[in-house]
Parts: C-alpha cells; sequence; structure tokens
C-alpha cells in the first residue's frame, strides 16, 4: 500500500492512520512519536510518547510532570511494531536524541526526518540515509543563499576576537536546546579550555547533555559571576531572553550570534551584532539536495521551510515532490 493512503497530513500532525498514532504532532494527542526535543516539535500533554532517551530526557526537562502519560525510549536501529507498522528510530544529526523515523506498512516505507543537517556536531551521531519510497522533509534552509560554512571556521572568529578584545566579554546568542551545547563542543574542539559562562536559561538543557555523556568542560552561572570574572569570557545566552539588566551586567560586550540566518547579512544586522557567526543544526541548500540523492526515494514531501524551492529543485532532478504545508513549526531560533 502506497504512504499516502495511510500516512495523512492533518491539523495536528502527520497521522499514522493504521498505527493509531501522530509523529510530531502539533496539540496534545493519544500517541506521539517524536523526532527531537525543540518545542515545535515536542509539545506537552500527550498520553503516549516513544522517542529516544536523549529526548525523553529533554522532554523531561522541559515539561517535567507533563512530558506526557507514558514515556517509552525508541533506540536507535531498534524495531517496535504498532498495530501492524514497524517503526525504526535512526540518528538525524540536528540535536542530542534527534531522530529520524522509518514506517514500515505492508511493504511499503516512509522515511519522516524531522529536522537535520549533514554537517559533523560532536554532541549527536550523524544523520543516516534511511532506504525508502517516500521521503518526508524538512526544508528550513531550502533556497540556494543558504551554504553554512564550516562550524570550526566560525568558532575560529569567535576566538580570534576573544584574543583580539581581552578585556571584553563576549556574548553569544544561541538557542538553548542544541545551538548553545554545539557551539560550546565546538568551542573546546577548538582548544579552548577556560570556564564559558551561561545564562540561567541554559543551564538546564547544558545539564542534560552533560548527564548524556556530552562533555562541555568546565561551565559556570554567569549571574554569579562578577565582572572581572567576565571580562575576556564567552558567556551564552538566548537571544530573545535575555533581560536589560542582566545585558548591562556585561563588561563591554561583543555582542555576537550564532544562526544560519546570519548568512543573510540584514538578519545580522538587525539583531545589532559586531560578530555573526553562521552556524546552524539544519540542513543548508546543498546538504538537503544531497540527501535527496543519497535516500534516493523516489517520492519526496517537504513539511515546512521552504518547500516550493524544494520541491521545484527536487521536481527538476526527477524526484516526485509535492509540499505538505504543515503548520506549527518554527524556522531555526524562533
Amino acid at each position: 500500500m502506497h504512504p499516502s493512503t495511510w500516512l495523512k497530513a492533518t491539523p495536528a500532525g502527520l497521522y499514522v492512520e493504521p498505527g493509531g498514532f501522530h509523529i510530531d504532532p502539533t496539540r496534545a494527542v493519544s500517541r506521539a512519536l517524536v523526532t527531537h526535543g525543540h518545542g515545535d516539535h515536542a509539545r506537552p500533554g500527550n498520553e503516549n510518547v516513544l522517542a529516544t532517551k536523549g529526548t525523553l530526557e529533554i522532554m523531561r526537562a522541559r515539561f517535567a510532570g507533563r512530558a506526557g502519560g507514558t514515556l517509552q525510549e525508541a533506540r536507535y536501529g531498534e524495531k517496535i511494531e504498532i498495530g501492524g507498522v514497524s517503526v525504526e528510530f535512526a540518528p538525524a544529526g540536528h540535536v542530542l536524541g534527534s531522530a529520524q523515523i522509518r514506517l514500515t506498512y505492508k511493504g511499503a516505507r516512509a522515511v519522516v526526518s524531522g529536522d537535520y543537517k549533514r554537517a559533523a556536531d560532536p554532541t549527536c551521531p550523524p544523520f543516516e540515509p534511511m532506504a525508502c519510497d517516500v521521503f518526508v522533509t524538512e526544508a528550513t534552509f531550502a533556497l540556494p543563499v543558504f551554504r553554512h560554512p564550516p562550524a570550526k571556521a566560525e568558532i575560529a572568529r569567535l576566538l580570534a576576537s576573544v584574543a583580539l578584545y581581552p578585556e571584553r566579554c563576549h556574548l553569544v546568542g544561541a538557542y538553548s536546546l542544541g545551538k548553545c551545547q554545539r557551539v560550546i563542543a565546538e568551542i573546546r574542539a577548538a582548544g579552548y579550555a577556560a570556564p564559558i559562562y551561561l545564562h540561567g536559561a541554559h543551564e538546564t538543557l547544558c545539564a542534560v547533555y552533560v548527564a548524556q555523556g556530552v562533555d562541555l568542560g568546565e561551565l559556570r552561572p554567569a549571574a554569579g559571576a562578577i565582572s572581572a570574572q567576565l571580562r575576556g569570557a564567552i558567556v551564552l545566552y538566548p537571544p530573545f531572553g535575555a533581560t536589560d539588566a542582566w545585558l548591562r551586567r556585561m563588561p563591554d560586550p561583543v555582542m555576537a550570534g550564532a544562526s544560519g540566518w546570519y548568512r543573510v547579512k540584514q538578519r545580522a544586522k538587525a539583531a545589532g551584532l559586531e560578530l555573526a557567526l553562521v552556524i546552524s543544526d539544519h540542513a543548508d541548500w546543498d546538504e538537503l539536495l544531497a540527501t535527496l540523492a543519497d535516500v534516493a526515494a523516489p517520492e519526496v514531501w517537504v513539511t515546512h521551510g521552504r518547500e516550493d524551492a524544494l520541491v521545484h529543485e527536487a521536481k527538476k532532478r526527477g524526484f516526485d515532490a509535492k509540499a505538505l504545508h504543515l503548520v506549527g513549526f518554527e524556522d531555526e531560533g524562533s
């Protein structure tokens, strides 16, 4: 049976009819399979949740008792049967615990990618292409302008600025889940061993990463630090979550930020950044197209992002492609 007969786009998200479950539902449902812990994919209040251990720990940290009535762990590569549908999770390379989900029903296979990237990330296992008949993909950065530079090169720019301005604090705006921890891990991989300071909004999820075996080095709360400690230091904070009073405590800050959107210079200028780091946890244009080739599914469904551009290019390359126009999913850093 073709996946279009049993995998449906509904107001609550993708619904697998024979299994009676949703994938990344946009509202609370009876059974949810969750690809990763970002708030536009993992929501509270579901009666039953199936996700990887990393994602479940993130949901517990964010939602506490509302993470789900029953939480079931799915291991990468494990096949789980739900209502005649075989379900298999595989790494997506997006954030800790992120997964693609392959669905097999009556001989037909569909892979729902969730969010993913192809670039190396020291905080999570890399994306693994999965054979299927229909590949359901995101399209956050599906425009040719979005070609992300290597993260190592962007971190080198940050550390060069730290060396150039030893009397100034470097404030790096980064999303609390995934981007923050990746930036820290990349800084450590570049040889920076000094303490890194965190806004309070980052502390809980960094602790989840550390508990899951991700080495982030010495982290300290920025709230308890005096001005002399913060001079020459790197401080990570949520770009939309820091108060003016908190920011004023930082000594002569270099305002920096990490996002794939900073490939567009107007975005960095609008954010008032002195140092814009083009670091993304999503696949860029070239990586999206390479993934279509690697997966080699004859049919491609595009869930959210720049759907029309990716559908157009996929069709040019011989794929049968369409946009699902799912709502409720945000852009990176929103």
